[in-house]
């Protein structure tokens, strides 16, 4: 009787499917909000739509015309609300697709792209042998290395540079008088694209107390791009390796050059 009243009495195998896969979605998206403060907005549509379907099993129009009309303008306060989450989310999305290699080799034949990532070791060397200096001098850096992720938005809100990769250069930049060493540098090919930008901030709350903000931004543009980052610590001059939001403290100059050579070997 309970199931007629829900009109759920006769259960095909693809109405079983639709519930696993409602079910599915459900979990996701509490557990891709779960600790951030978009979740008890989640919980709220949630709770609406549950009402929604309740008043319409018992046939309350009123109630159903008013609950519909409700969730009809949620939907597109639901995409502003969640906008920084609904585009961190496309954006993994789209790495994760981009980042596999039979995807990437498939694109770069459509689109007819050339590998981006820095070459040669001489700029390897020339990019090491700067942050070992800087973290002699506790000089504090920020240097973005670009792959495949188009980092437009970023280098706009820095000036640029178009300069080859030098040593003397980078750490000129990155001196404490100098009117561009604040913000980010962005690396793409062999070339130094632009410098004092603007990265975007994590939102971890797992965050060591001892990082920075330089640390918390350089884990947030490797969280939300396939770039990778350097950090030179202003305050103790460590060296630390960022790549997809996970930081390695270098413990000499020779890993860091193998750390980027692994990866520039990725392309």
């Amino acid at each position: 009787m309970l199931l007629a009243l829900f009109g759920f009495l006769q259960m095909s195998f693809a109405d079983i499917l639709d519930i696993l896969l409602l079910g599915l979605i459900i979990f996701l998206a509490f557990k891709w909000l779960r600790g951030s403060s978009a979740m008890s907005i989640f919980v709220a549509i949630v709770s609406l739509y549950l009402i929604r379907v309740l008043v319409s099993a018992f046939n309350m129009r009123l109630m159903t015309a008013l609950m519909e009309t409700v969730l009809d303008v949620g939907v597109l306060a639901l995409i502003v609300i969640f906008q920084p989450e609904i585009r961190k989310f496309l954006i993994n999305l789209g790495n994760r697709y981009m980042n596999n290699a039979k995807s990437r080799a498939i694109m770069d034949r459509v689109l007819g792209r050339k590998k981006g990532a820095m070459k040669g070791s001489e700029a390897v060397n020339d990019l090491t042998e700067a942050c070992r200096r800087m973290s002699e001098d506790k000089t504090g850096a920020l240097i973005v290395i670009a792959h495949r992720t188009p980092l437009d938005d970023i280098i706009s809100t820095g000036d640029m540079i178009d300069a080859a990769i030098h040593r003397r250069l980078i750490m000129n930049l990155f001196f404490k008088n100098s009117p561009l060493h604040d913000g980010a540098m962005v690396i793409s090919g062999d070339r130094i694209i632009a410098v004092r930008c603007t990265l975007p901030i994590t939102e971890r709350t797992d965050i060591p107390a001892s990082f920075g903000m330089r640390h918390k931004a350089a884990i947030g543009i490797t969280e939300t791009s396939d770039a990778d980052a350097v950090v030179v610590s202003e305050e103790t001059g460590r060296i630390s390796f960022v790549k997809e939001g996970n930081v390695t403290h270098i413990q000499n100059i020779n890993e860091l050059k193998l750390l980027l050579n692994t990866s520039l070997g990725e392309e």
